[in-house]
């Protein structure tokens, strides 16, 4: 599964609905190449097919910039993944991003653990993830979410998972799986009331899932912000030592991070230093509690993208729901 062609084919095998795109991975024909372009029609997204994190991208918007576009890519997956094989698919233009949680045991069992919109991100990494996702049908919802589960018995698959989806128009569309624990699990997990992590870790033991489908209930709201070491307008890395660190606290507020008065954030990794989680009976109560967090939050010594999270926080696109994955890069557009 880690390589998203195969993954892609797999889902297109267990009638899960997918992107248009190429069926596998880009190879040296041209005039092929062109003509499968066309079919999909412009613009397209060429991906790297051993990617992730947003990284190996590149939006092509005509038949000009096809090929240099596409072995520009071949190259940054190349470098970065060890992979040099890229793939082509329908560019949506103001999709969200929808995400599908799956747990499945070795006993052949798979459920569904509700969705997550993470449709807040700056160059393809996420900002700010929520569930449940504002504003999308019940029906349609539970009509994916059990194709999902039913593939992952399907395949056989093992652990926790994630099925990533493009949302436009009423209509999903897979783009990858993650077979692993993400950032933003602990939306989820609280408004579930499973522990992903545990579970995890009961399936690699062998235990059978303790619950059917319909045990599975989603109660409430969650919203994850994640708090970032850098300018919260330039976006420039912040490392140093951070002099003083409060976390807030309080019923609804939860807080997963590594960090505490002293530590220096070293100027080598990925600038996330904690993130953090309200919850709420409703979406709005969520809100409430993380604006009140969000102040709380003490990170001296170092910048922090905190800021930003307050202003999105009031954000009247945001606080109605449903933006798209390009909504905050043009909202910082328009703020500079």
């Amino acid at each position: 599964m880690g390589d998203k062609v195969s993954a892609k084919q797999a889902m297109i095998e267990s009638g899960v609905p997918c992107v248009p795109g190429s069926p596998e991975a880009l190879g040296d024909d041209d005039d092929k190449t062109r003509a499968l372009a066309a079919a999909i029609g412009y613009p397209v997204i060429i991906k790297a097919a051993g990617g992730g994190g947003g990284r190996g991208m590149r939006v092509v918007d005509d038949e000009a910039a096809l090929l240099q576009s596409i072995a520009m890519t071949k190259a940054e997956a190349n470098a970065a993944f060890g992979n040099a094989a890229v793939y082509m698919e329908k560019y949506l233009l103001a999709p969200r991003h929808i995400e599908i949680q799956i747990l499945a045991d070795t006993h052949g069992n798979a459920v569904w653990l509700g969705e997550r919109d993470c449709s807040m991100q700056r160059r393809h990494q996420k900002i700010i993830e929520e569930s449940p996702a504002p504003g999308i049908d019940s029906v349609r919802l539970a009509e994916v979410g059990e194709r999902c589960a039913r593939a992952c018995e399907r395949m056989g698959y093992v652990g926790a998972g994630t099925f990533e989806f493009l949302f436009e128009n009423g209509e999903f569309y897979f783009i990858e799986m993650n077979t692993r624990v993400q950032v933003e699990h602990p939306v989820t997990e609280w408004i579930t009331g499973i522990d992903i992590v545990e579970m995890q870790l009961r399936i690699a033991a062998g235990e059978p899932l303790p619950w059917s489908q319909t045990e599975i209930v989603c109660q409430g709201h969650a919203i994850e912000c994640r708090i970032n070491a850098e300018d919260p307008h330039s976006f420039k890395p912040s490392p140093g030592v951070l002099r003083e660190w409060i976390a807030p606290s309080g019923p609804g507020v939860r807080v997963d991070s590594h960090m505490y008065s002293g530590y220096e954030i070293p100027p080598f990794y990925d600038s996330l230093v904690g993130k953090l989680i309200t919850y709420g009976p409703s979406r709005e109560d969520a809100m409430a509690r993380m604006r009140v967090a969000l102040g709380e939050l003490v990170a001296d010594g170092i910048q922090t993208n905190v800021p930003l999270h307050q202003q999105l926080m009031q954000d009247p696109a945001f606080m109605e729901g449903g933006t798209s994955i390009h909504y905050l890069e043009r909202w910082l557009a328009d703020r500079v």
